[in-house]
């Protein structure tokens, strides 16, 4: 009956606007959310069949959609683990709850802002109970090659909130000899450098090395003896060497050969000496032979350029930066800055096919397609912005528009249903 489809069609009409009016009332209670996503309610119209002389009313559906990839605008903060995506790219998070009870690898779940602070177990978690997650770095500071479709290689970014140190292990000279030391008549005094390495320990320890010329009767030698001495082991002689230098116009200065007198062997290859000290072995470079990286020997004076080492002090952490890329760096008040985590930024084809969870947080689903893990900043996707929050994606203003319609159409289809009442009443009276 083509009337009752009228009435039909107004509880539809009643009910899609109530939807509309339950998404509206959702947007605006989380204006201050932030990283709040708006939803959207779109009204489609059903069409039922009809006949040539007379029209059945099929109503309105209301359909609800998540517009996951519409951001919100950045503001800045004073906290550097706040973190937002800038541009395309969301960013890892577990359950705190699910990692904590050690059921296996938590599920990777995404989420485009954080406030994320140490707790207790040292994980950066954020007031949701969210953790952060990224790739574990080496001890040197590289982060290792993860399987980039998957998030097998990811894991809660947890810190050791002890004291932590790493000894030396290498050490790369470069520095220059006087070539006029190695002349006939030349005083051959000694040159002395030391350098400080760390021990098992954390302990500062120090290898002190002396360079002493071959001074010839006649000519120039370009040869020098290097002494390596270790104060750990009461300042005795860990490595000696003979090193000389060419002299020809092509390769002046350079190492041409080094002879081994104790200590490790020299790698004409890579340029490393390893030599034992108390706390075990420390490869030096000094230079391979030909190279211009290292020791050289021109003009007359002596000068160190630069010593470069690994291994740190013991030092207590003081604070975490986490930089554009991605990079989780801790700070120590001993000055160390040390890598220790990368977080990466994870893309789909289809963001609107997430499944929206508690805490502006989704999950994958087949509809928002595979995902992939890029290294914030390349790619598609945009880089991490810390000291930063997103915002709310909702327009006050717009959303109270909206509201205003959605209020005249729901009295509007409330009108229907009452001008259907009363017909159907006159259709009553007619009967009597």
């Amino acid at each position: 009956m083509t009337i009752s489809s009228s009435l039909n069609a107004g509880v539809a009409g009643l009910r899609s606007n109530a939807t509309r009016l339950a998404s509206i009332s959702d947007n605006i209670a989380n204006a201050s959310t932030f990283g709040y996503k708006r939803v959207v309610t779109d009204f489609n119209s059903l069409v039922l069949s009809s006949g040539s002389r007379t029209y059945t009313a099929g109503g309105v559906g209301a359909s609800t959609q998540r517009l996951i990839s519409e951001g919100g605008s950045l503001v800045s903060t004073s906290n550097s683990t706040d973190l937002a995506v800038r541009g395309r790219g969301m960013l890892p998070v577990a359950s705190r709850a699910e990692f904590l009870s050690g059921s296996g690898q938590p599920q990777m779940m995404l989420t485009t802002t954080g406030s994320f602070r140490i707790d207790a177990d040292g994980l950066l978690a954020n007031e949701s109970g969210q953790l952060l997650m990224g790739w574990p770095a080496a001890k040197d500071g590289t982060v290792p090659s993860y399987p980039r479709d998957t998030s097998d290689g990811l894991e809660p970014i947890q810190f050791a909130l002890n004291l932590s140190g790493d000894p030396t292990t290498s050490i790369d000279m470069s520095l220059n000899l006087p070539a006029t030391a190695t002349i006939a008549g030349a005083p051959g005094e000694a040159q002395d450098l030391s350098i400080e390495y760390y021990d098992n320990l954390g302990t500062s320890q120090s290898i002190s090395i002396s360079f002493t010329p071959t001074v010839p009767a006649s000519g120039s030698s370009n040869e020098w003896t290097i002494v390596l001495r270790d104060s750990a082991s009461n300042d005795a002689v860990v490595g000696e060497y003979v090193v000389t230098f060419d002299d020809g116009r092509a390769s002046g200065g350079t190492i041409s050969a080094v002879t081994t007198v104790s200590g490790g062997s020299y790698d004409p290859v890579s340029g490393e000496m390893v030599v034992g000290v108390a706390s075990g072995p420390i490869a030096f470079n000094i230079g391979s032979i030909g190279d211009t990286y290292g020791i050289s020997q021109l003009s007359d004076s002596f000068a160190p350029i630069s010593i470069d080492k690994d291994g740190s002090p013991i030092g207590n952490m003081i604070s975490v930066e986490i930089d554009e890329n991605g990079f989780v760096q801790s700070v120590y008040d001993s000055g160390v800055t040390r890598t220790i985590y990368q977080v990466p930024l994870v893309d789909m084809s289809n963001p609107e096919g997430l499944i929206p969870m508690d805490g502006q947080t989704y999950r994958s689903s087949p509809d928002s397609g595979a995902f992939f893990l890029w290294d914030a900043g390349d790619g598609p996707t945009g880089d991490i912005k810390s000291y930063a929050r997103e915002e709310s994606a909702t327009d006050v203003a717009t959303e109270l528009t909206s509201m205003i319609q959605t209020q005249r159409a729901y009295s509007t289809n409330a009108k229907v249903i009452q001008t259907v009442d009363e017909m159907l009443q006159e259709t009553t009276n007619i009967k009597r």
